[in-house]
């Protein structure tokens, strides 16, 4: 019998943390029929000596806007991702009353780094109301992986509780009852989950707290069994103090022992499965360890708790297209209206360069914007470090600004300015933050591989100026299982296992995630040899022009979603399979 197609003489990582062996893959009808061999098909893909695999389960996006004018969905789409979810940080654009619109576009701005002009432009605002209208109007659309919601709490307590929500008021008892009914709604309609953010540092462009930031154990408890009342779903959240202490703008409200607590009780009160934001700080650099630990024991008597972690150290990149240490200068913004080449070099006239590096800095009308990372990226031009064309995300201390201009007999901050200006001013420099305290990954690693967490936190379709982690999950690949050279490595099968079938089940998605009969055929031929990431170069196709950092990527010899090949040698091949995911 010939299958509709067969996926030949592959190295199988089937996603269940099981041994890798060479065989086939076949596939009818958008599921896996037979894995072994040798079949037969109608038609095959030559997979002789690279890595098949479950497409990728990516639980930590923010497409919000994104989804309702592109298909494609990059950076997801060129990193093998097949199913996505999207609505994280307690930011989304449903539900949204008539004409509050702004209020979610300014949040999303604000704490995402999506340029407000994009999302004024390419969202069809006013094609819905509430978050089951949301879904339906995204199931009208047709994309290149399958696209999951959650709700977010920002966006469900302004629809409420209008500018009470937006000033982190108290929720009454009628607006908690009122919010666990649009959660309960949301969840019946297919939301996978809830999202909250409790994070200071996570902003509107007018420098207000995210709504929900203060809440009450009593409000999030609520809120949780609204989408145990809806059917089930995931608490997502980004907890205070998880991102380090904030003592720059007035220093986190909760401890970490709080938040533990409180999202341990949602999760037994309500039998949800809560995943957050754990990461190596400076401010807390081992405090990540009593997280994994409190999980562990909790999730031992029942409670249902996944830290979730990153692949690579989180990076705030530095360039003329987007941020960077001189951007406030009074004598740059002179210049800003430039094109980057016509800026470049511009900036390397002598007195140009004089007046920008010795002038004074115009801070930024808007308290949420951005742009005020300025400071920050002066304070942390030291430790930088300029980015080659294959990105090496373990570098060492030697590499950094610091060292180089000590070894040249500059400063750092005059070497960055020279690096950044250098040529046609496409350069990149990037802090290597959260999770390279120690100047190395080796936190990382015991974070990736401890069995508590889940892989996330890549934030792909977000910071779009600032940070280009949705490479992430082509970066574990090339990093863990075959580059590193400064500590040990990561089994390809279980970095296979937790990038598909972990986060799947984290979110109920019980149909996808492992190469096994009968599993919906989501799978990616990887040359993993050939497999590479480059540093990020910059793109002006968001609606209204706006700015974006993408990393191209190769090694993809073909992503599968759904039985239908959407990608071939790392180019589109312009099938759309997949479609709005609700949760079962």
């Amino acid at each position: 019998m010939a299958h509709e197609l067969v996926i030949r003489g592959g190295t199988i990582v089937d996603g269940t943390g099981a041994a890798a062996y060479v065989g086939d893959v076949a596939i009818d009808g958008g599921s896996i029929a037979a894995v072994g061999g040798p079949l037969s098909g109608d038609r095959v893909i030559d997979a002789a000596g690279a890595v098949v695999a479950p497409g990728w389960v990516d639980v930590h996006t923010h497409f919000d806007g994104q989804v309702t004018w592109d298909d494609e969905l990059d950076p997801s789409f060129s990193n093998g991702v097949t199913s996505l979810v999207m609505g994280n940080c307690g930011v989304g654009f449903a539900p949204c009353p008539p004409g509050g619109e702004r209020t979610l576009i300014e949040l999303m701005e604000g704490v995402e780094d999506i340029p407000g002009t994009a999302l004024y432009e390419g969202v069809p605002w006013g094609s819905w109301t509430t978050f089951p209208e949301y879904l339906d109007f995204l199931a009208t659309r047709r994309y290149a992986m399958d696209v999951g919601a959650q709700l977010a709490h920002g966006a469900l307590r302004f629809a409420v509780m209008g500018e009470r929500g937006v000033r982190n008021d108290d929720a009454t008892d009628d607006d908690i009852a009122a919010m666990r009914r649009i959660v309960a709604e949301a969840a019946a309609a297919g939301a996978l989950g809830l999202s909250t953010s409790r994070t200071i540092f996570h902003r509107s462009i007018d420098g207000t707290a995210v709504p929900g930031t203060y809440a009450t154990e009593r409000e999030l408890t609520e809120l949780a069994m609204g989408l145990a009342d809806g059917g089930g779903g995931v608490f997502e959240a980004i907890t205070s103090s998880s991102i380090g202490a904030m003592e720059g703008l007035g220093g986190e409200r909760f401890s970490q022992e709080h938040e533990l607590h409180l999202l341990n009780a949602i999760s037994r009160q309500a039998g949800v499965n809560v995943t957050f934001t754990t990461a190596q700080t400076r401010d807390y650099p081992e405090a990540w360890r009593q997280v994994l630990a409190f999980a562990a024991e909790q999730n031992a008597t029942g409670s249902r708790l996944y830290p979730q972690v990153a692949s690579r150290p989180i990076g705030l990149l530095s360039s003329l297209a987007g941020y960077h240490p001189y951007m406030r200068r009074r004598a740059y913004l002179e210049l800003v209206h430039l094109p980057v080449s016509e800026r470049a070099a511009a900036m390397r006239d002598p007195q140009v360069r004089a007046a920008i590096l010795t002038g004074d800095d115009v801070p930024p009308a808007l308290q949420g914007s951005m742009e005020n990372l300025y400071l920050a990226l002066q304070m942390a031009t030291p430790g930088m470090y300029p980015l080659d064309e294959v990105v090496d995300y373990e570098p060492t201390a030697e590499h950094t600004f610091a060292a180089l201009a000590a070894a040249r007999g500059t400063t750092p901050e005059e070497l960055m300015y020279d690096f950044l200006c250098e040529g046609d001013g496409t350069n990149v420099a990037t802090i290597m933050g959260t999770g390279y305290v120690d100047g190395n990954m080796d936190a990382m690693r015991e974070m990736l591989v401890d069995p508590v967490t889940v892989t996330g936190l890549a934030d792909a379709g977000a910071h779009v100026k600032l940070i280009c982690d949705g490479t992430a999950p082509t970066t574990q690949l090339t990093h863990w299982t075959r580059d590193r050279s400064r500590g040990a490595t990561i089994p390809l099968e279980f970095l296979v296992e937790k990038q598909t079938r972990r986060n799947a089940r984290l979110y109920g998605l019980h149909d996808r995630g492992t190469l096994e009969v009968g599993m919906r055929a989501d799978v990616n031929v990887i040359d993993l040899e050939r497999l590479t990431v480059r540093r990020p170069v910059a793109h002006h196709d968001l609606p209204a022009g706006g700015m974006r950092f993408l990393q191209p990527v190769s090694g993809y010899v073909a992503t599968i979603v759904n039985g239908v090949q959407t990608r071939s040698m790392d180019s589109d091949t312009g099938e759309r399979p997949g479609r709005l995911l609700r949760r079962p």
